[in-house]
Protein backbone atom coordinates (compact mmCIF):
# COMPACT_ATOMS: atom_id res chain seq x y z
CA UNK A 1 0.00 0.00 0.00
CA UNK A 2 2.86 2.35 0.82
CA UNK A 3 4.38 1.90 -2.63
CA UNK A 4 1.11 2.92 -4.32
CA UNK A 5 0.89 6.05 -2.17
CA UNK A 6 4.47 6.89 -3.09
CA UNK A 7 3.76 6.41 -6.79
CA UNK A 8 0.68 8.65 -6.55
CA UNK A 9 2.71 11.33 -4.79
CA UNK A 10 5.45 11.15 -7.42
CA UNK A 11 2.90 11.39 -10.22
CA UNK A 12 1.18 14.32 -8.49
CA UNK A 13 4.53 16.06 -8.05
CA UNK A 14 5.45 15.58 -11.72
CA UNK A 15 2.06 16.86 -12.84
CA UNK A 16 2.48 19.86 -10.56
CA UNK A 17 5.85 20.63 -12.13
CA UNK A 18 4.38 20.31 -15.62
CA UNK A 19 1.83 22.96 -14.69
CA UNK A 20 3.86 25.23 -12.40
CA UNK A 21 7.06 25.58 -14.44
CA UNK A 22 5.36 26.78 -17.66
CA UNK A 23 3.21 29.17 -15.63
CA UNK A 24 6.31 30.53 -13.89
CA UNK A 25 8.10 31.05 -17.20
CA UNK A 26 5.01 32.61 -18.78
CA UNK A 27 4.84 35.02 -15.85
CA UNK A 28 8.46 36.02 -16.36
CA UNK A 29 7.93 36.47 -20.11
CA UNK A 30 4.87 38.64 -19.47
CA UNK A 31 6.54 40.69 -16.71
CA UNK A 32 9.64 41.34 -18.81
CA UNK A 33 7.49 42.38 -21.76
CA UNK A 34 5.71 44.97 -19.62
CA UNK A 35 8.71 46.14 -17.58
CA UNK A 36 11.82 45.93 -19.77
CA UNK A 37 14.23 48.81 -19.14
CA UNK A 38 17.07 49.47 -21.56
CA UNK A 39 20.41 50.56 -20.13
CA UNK A 40 23.21 52.50 -21.78
CA UNK A 41 25.39 49.99 -23.62
CA UNK A 42 28.09 49.45 -26.22
CA UNK A 43 25.72 48.22 -28.92
CA UNK A 44 22.08 48.42 -29.97
CA UNK A 45 21.16 45.08 -31.54
CA UNK A 46 18.17 44.89 -33.88
CA UNK A 47 16.83 41.34 -33.94
CA UNK A 48 16.05 40.20 -37.46
CA UNK A 49 12.61 39.57 -38.88
CA UNK A 50 11.18 39.03 -42.34
CA UNK A 51 12.07 41.31 -45.23
CA UNK A 52 10.65 41.30 -48.73
CA UNK A 53 13.23 41.99 -51.43
CA UNK A 54 14.89 44.59 -49.23
CA UNK A 55 11.71 46.01 -47.76
CA UNK A 56 11.35 45.39 -44.01
CA UNK A 57 8.18 43.66 -42.87
CA UNK A 58 5.92 45.46 -40.40
CA UNK A 59 7.50 43.51 -37.53
CA UNK A 60 11.04 44.42 -38.59
CA UNK A 61 10.05 48.01 -39.32
CA UNK A 62 8.81 48.46 -35.74
CA UNK A 63 12.13 47.18 -34.42
CA UNK A 64 14.10 49.50 -36.68
CA UNK A 65 12.04 52.50 -35.66
CA UNK A 66 12.62 51.65 -31.99
CA UNK A 67 16.37 51.26 -32.60
CA UNK A 68 16.47 54.66 -34.27
CA UNK A 69 14.69 56.27 -31.30
CA UNK A 70 17.04 54.88 -28.67
CA UNK A 71 20.11 55.56 -30.81
CA UNK A 72 19.09 59.20 -31.12
CA UNK A 73 18.56 59.20 -27.34
CA UNK A 74 22.20 58.20 -26.88
CA UNK A 75 21.65 54.73 -25.48
CA UNK A 76 24.57 53.35 -27.53
CA UNK A 77 26.96 54.78 -30.16
CA UNK A 78 26.43 52.01 -32.71
CA UNK A 79 23.77 49.69 -34.10
CA UNK A 80 24.19 46.08 -35.18
CA UNK A 81 21.61 44.59 -37.51
CA UNK A 82 21.37 40.81 -37.60
CA UNK A 83 19.73 38.22 -39.81
CA UNK A 84 20.47 36.11 -42.85
CA UNK A 85 18.37 35.43 -45.91
CA UNK A 86 15.98 32.66 -46.81
CA UNK A 87 16.75 30.45 -49.81
CA UNK A 88 16.15 32.47 -52.96
CA UNK A 89 16.34 35.87 -51.24
CA UNK A 90 18.37 38.53 -53.05
CA UNK A 91 19.28 40.24 -49.79
CA UNK A 92 19.32 39.59 -46.06
CA UNK A 93 17.44 40.84 -43.03
CA UNK A 94 20.61 42.53 -41.77
CA UNK A 95 21.22 44.33 -45.08
CA UNK A 96 17.59 45.43 -45.42
CA UNK A 97 17.71 46.77 -41.85
CA UNK A 98 20.95 48.65 -42.47
CA UNK A 99 19.59 50.24 -45.64
CA UNK A 100 16.43 51.39 -43.85
CA UNK A 101 18.42 52.94 -41.01
CA UNK A 102 20.70 54.80 -43.42
CA UNK A 103 17.70 56.04 -45.40
CA UNK A 104 16.17 57.26 -42.15
CA UNK A 105 18.98 59.40 -40.87
CA UNK A 106 21.49 57.07 -39.21
CA UNK A 107 25.06 57.41 -40.50
CA UNK A 108 26.35 54.24 -42.11
CA UNK A 109 29.54 54.52 -40.06
CA UNK A 110 27.43 53.76 -36.98
CA UNK A 111 25.82 50.61 -38.39
CA UNK A 112 27.19 47.11 -38.83
CA UNK A 113 25.15 44.51 -40.70
CA UNK A 114 25.78 40.88 -39.69
CA UNK A 115 24.15 38.73 -42.35
CA UNK A 116 23.88 35.59 -40.22
CA UNK A 117 21.19 33.90 -38.22
CA UNK A 118 17.78 32.49 -39.04
CA UNK A 119 16.61 32.05 -35.45
CA UNK A 120 17.24 33.70 -32.10
CA UNK A 121 20.03 31.40 -30.94
CA UNK A 122 22.07 31.44 -34.16
CA UNK A 123 21.61 35.22 -34.38
CA UNK A 124 22.77 35.60 -30.78
CA UNK A 125 25.89 33.54 -31.43
CA UNK A 126 26.68 35.62 -34.52
CA UNK A 127 26.45 39.04 -32.90
CA UNK A 128 28.17 37.88 -29.70
CA UNK A 129 31.12 36.72 -31.80
CA UNK A 130 31.34 40.13 -33.46
CA UNK A 131 31.05 41.96 -30.15
CA UNK A 132 33.88 39.91 -28.67
CA UNK A 133 36.10 40.73 -31.63
CA UNK A 134 35.41 44.41 -30.99
CA UNK A 135 35.82 43.98 -27.20
CA UNK A 136 32.25 45.11 -26.47
CA UNK A 137 30.41 43.61 -23.53
CA UNK A 138 26.99 45.28 -23.22
CA UNK A 139 24.01 45.27 -25.54
CA UNK A 140 20.49 46.65 -25.79
CA UNK A 141 18.38 44.16 -27.72
CA UNK A 142 15.54 45.65 -29.75
CA UNK A 143 12.78 43.15 -30.34
CA UNK A 144 9.13 42.32 -29.61
CA UNK A 145 7.94 42.61 -26.00
CA UNK A 146 7.33 38.89 -25.45
CA UNK A 147 10.64 38.04 -27.15
CA UNK A 148 12.70 40.12 -24.69
CA UNK A 149 12.96 37.52 -21.93
CA UNK A 150 14.43 34.79 -24.12
CA UNK A 151 16.65 37.10 -26.18
CA UNK A 152 18.17 38.63 -23.04
CA UNK A 153 18.63 35.20 -21.44
CA UNK A 154 20.57 33.95 -24.45
CA UNK A 155 22.78 37.06 -24.49
CA UNK A 156 23.55 36.70 -20.79
CA UNK A 157 24.29 33.00 -21.22
CA UNK A 158 26.94 34.06 -23.75
CA UNK A 159 28.56 36.43 -21.27
CA UNK A 160 27.05 39.79 -22.22
CA UNK A 161 25.44 42.45 -20.06
CA UNK A 162 22.08 42.62 -21.79
CA UNK A 163 18.88 44.62 -21.52
CA UNK A 164 15.93 44.95 -23.87
CA UNK A 165 14.13 47.82 -25.54
CA UNK A 166 10.75 46.42 -26.58
CA UNK A 167 8.84 47.88 -29.51
CA UNK A 168 5.78 49.94 -28.70
CA UNK A 169 4.36 49.96 -32.24
CA UNK A 170 3.70 47.44 -34.98
CA UNK A 171 1.93 44.07 -34.94
CA UNK A 172 3.88 42.72 -31.94
CA UNK A 173 3.42 45.69 -29.62
CA UNK A 174 0.14 44.41 -28.18
CA UNK A 175 0.30 40.76 -29.17
CA UNK A 176 -1.77 38.32 -27.17
CA UNK A 177 -1.82 34.88 -25.64
CA UNK A 178 -0.59 33.09 -28.77
CA UNK A 179 2.72 34.92 -28.75
CA UNK A 180 3.04 34.53 -24.98
CA UNK A 181 2.45 30.77 -25.23
CA UNK A 182 4.90 30.44 -28.10
CA UNK A 183 7.64 32.30 -26.24
CA UNK A 184 7.02 30.26 -23.11
CA UNK A 185 7.50 27.07 -25.10
CA UNK A 186 10.52 28.44 -26.96
CA UNK A 187 12.20 29.48 -23.71
CA UNK A 188 11.61 26.09 -22.11
CA UNK A 189 12.97 24.38 -25.22
CA UNK A 190 16.08 26.55 -25.11
CA UNK A 191 16.91 25.94 -21.44
CA UNK A 192 16.45 22.20 -21.86
CA UNK A 193 17.49 20.68 -25.20
CA UNK A 194 18.72 23.90 -26.80
CA UNK A 195 21.61 24.28 -24.40
CA UNK A 196 22.66 20.72 -25.21
CA UNK A 197 23.34 21.73 -28.80
CA UNK A 198 20.12 20.41 -30.29
CA UNK A 199 19.24 22.94 -32.97
CA UNK A 200 15.85 24.58 -32.65
CA UNK A 201 14.31 27.11 -34.98
CA UNK A 202 11.83 29.75 -33.90
CA UNK A 203 11.26 31.21 -37.35
CA UNK A 204 8.03 29.38 -38.14
CA UNK A 205 5.69 32.16 -37.15
CA UNK A 206 2.04 31.96 -38.13
CA UNK A 207 0.36 34.96 -39.70
CA UNK A 208 -2.09 35.30 -36.82
CA UNK A 209 0.51 35.13 -34.04
CA UNK A 210 0.22 38.84 -33.34
CA UNK A 211 -3.56 38.94 -33.19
Amino acid sequence: MFIFKLIRRVISFVLLLIIVIPLYVAGNVWYTAKNSTAEKSDVILVMGAAQFDGRPSEVLLARLDQAKIIFKAGLAPRIYTIGGGAPGDRTTEAAASRTWLINNGISKKNILAIAKGRDTLSSTKAYVEQMRKSKFSSVVIVTDPYHCYRAVKMAKDHGLNATCSAVDSGPAANSGIKYLARETGAYLAYVTVGRLGIKLSDRLISNNLYS
